[in-house]
C-alpha cells in the first residue's frame, strides 16, 4: 500500500483555506485548494476528482509545499526572470537609428535583414525569427503607405483642421437658436468594369473572379455626419451642377434645414462642386477641403464598405447593380455606430457638431 502523502504545517488548515478564498491568481487559488484539502485529510484521489489535477500533479505541488513553504505555491514561471536579450541597450539604440535608413539603395527592412544585422553586430548567425521578433518589440508594423500627392500641403491641411472647429463656432455665434452640425459629402463612381478584391479561401482553393470589361457607370453621391453616423445616399448616372443641386435641395429639405438647423458641409473642389451655378439651399454652408487632400474627407472611408457586395462580380446590366448598391446603402443607413467609428476622425471631434 502505497505511503500516504502529508503536509508540513507550514500554514493552519484553516489559513489555506483563507488563502484560497483570497486568491487573484487562477493557478495559484487551485494550488491552495489542492493543498487545503489534503491538510483536511482528503486523499489525493478525492482530490484529483474535486480539483481536475492529476494524481502526479498533484504530489509535485504538495512537494513544494513542504519543501519551499508558501513560496512553493502558485506559478513558478512568475519568478523567472527570463532569457537575457540578444541585444542589449546600446545594440538596440543602433538597430533603432538603422531601421530609419533604407537597408542598400532601394532595399526595405523586413525579419531576415534584420537578422542579418544582428548577425552582424553579434558576430554569431541569427534566425530570422529572431528579426521578426525585435521588430515587433519596437513596435514596427507592416504598413501600406497611402499615396499622397507631391502637391498636398501638410501645413495647409493642418491649417484646414483648425479653420473646420473655428467655422462651426461662427455659425453657432451667428444662429445662437438653431442646431448646428458638421456634415461630410463625396461622390464615388461604380460600374460594369469589374472591381476585383483579395478574400480568405482554402490553402489549396486559387479563386476566380468573371470579368468582362465594360465601361457603364453609376454614381453615388454620400453624405456622413461623423459625429453620429448618419448617412444619406444618392444614386445618379452622372456627375455635374445640375444633378448637384438637386441633390442638394433634397438633402435640405429632407434634413428640414433652415431656421432652426443649421449644416456645414466639407467636400473637395470638384469643378461642380466650385462653380458660381450651384446654389447653396437656405441652412446649408460650405467649406472645401484643401487641394489634394483626400485623406480629410470622411465621406472618402465610407467606399470600401460600400464596394463589397459587388466585389469579385460580374453583371450584365447597370440596373443590376444599382439594386445591389441601394440594398447596401440601406444596410449601411442602420449601422451608424460603425459608421462613427469608421468616420469621426479625432480631429474632427473637437468641431463638436
Amino acid at each position: 500500500m502505497p505511503k500516504r502523502l502529508t503536509l508540513k504545517p507550514h500554514l493552519s488548515c484553516d489559513a489555506l483555506e483563507q488563502r484560497y478564498r483570497e486568491e487573484k491568481d487562477p493557478v495559484g487559488r487551485s494550488h491552495y485548494q489542492i493543498l487545503w484539502l489534503m491538510a483536511k485529510g482528503k486523499t489525493t484521489l478525492e482530490v484529483a476528482e474535486v480539483t481536475g489535477y492529476s494524481l502526479r500533479w498533484i504530489r509535485v505541488i504538495a512537494n513544494r509545499y513542504n519543501n519551499k513553504g508558501v513560496a512553493g505555491v502558485g506559478d513558478q514561471r512568475h519568478h523567472n526572470s527570463g532569457a537575457e536579450p540578444m541585444l542589449d541597450q546600446v545594440q538596440q539604440a543602433q538597430l533603432l537609428q538603422a531601421l530609419e535608413t533604407p537597408v542598400n539603395e532601394s532595399g526595405l527592412w523586413n525579419g531576415p535583414k534584420v537578422a542579418d544585422w544582428m548577425s552582424r553586430v553579434l558576430e554569431r548567425p541569427v534566425a530570422p525569427q529572431r528579426g521578426w521578433e525585435y521588430l515587433k518589440q519596437m513596435e514596427y508594423r507592416l504598413r501600406i503607405p497611402r499615396p499622397a500627392h507631391v502637391d498636398s500641403d501638410p501645413w495647409e491641411q493642418e491649417n484646414w483642421k483648425k479653420k473646420i472647429a473655428e467655422r462651426v463656432e461662427q455659425l453657432r455665434q451667428q444662429h445662437p437658436d438653431a442646431e448646428i452640425q458638421l456634415w461630410a459629402m463625396d461622390e464615388h463612381r461604380l460600374g460594369l468594369k469589374p472591381m476585383v478584391r483579395r478574400l480568405w479561401v482554402p490553402w489549396w482553393d486559387m479563386p476566380t473572379a468573371t470579368v468582362q470589361w465594360r465601361f457603364q457607370w453609376v454614381w453615388v453621391y454620400g453624405f456622413v455626419h461623423p459625429a453620429t453616423g448618419q448617412t444619406y445616399w444618392w444614386l445618379m448616372p452622372k456627375v455635374n451642377i445640375y444633378l448637384f443641386n438637386q441633390v442638394l435641395a433634397d438633402f435640405a429639405q429632407h434634413f428640414g434645414l433652415g431656421q432652426h438647423k443649421q449644416v456645414l458641409l466639407t467636400i473637395d473642389q470638384a469643378g461642380w462642386h466650385t462653380s458660381e451655378q450651384v446654389k447653396w439651399p437656405e441652412g446649408l454652408h460650405v467649406e472645401f477641403l484643401p487641394s489634394y487632400s483626400p485623406e480629410l474627407q470622411p465621406a472618402e472611408r465610407l467606399w470600401p464598405w460600400l464596394d463589397e457586395p459587388i466585389v469579385n462580380r460580374s453583371f450584365e446590366k447597370i440596373e443590376e447593380l444599382e439594386q445591389i448598391i441601394c440594398a447596401r446603402c440601406c444596410v449601411l443607413l442602420k449601422q451608424c455606430d460603425f459608421i462613427r467609428g469608421l468616420t469621426h476622425f479625432h480631429w474632427w471631434q473637437a468641431a463638436k457638431a
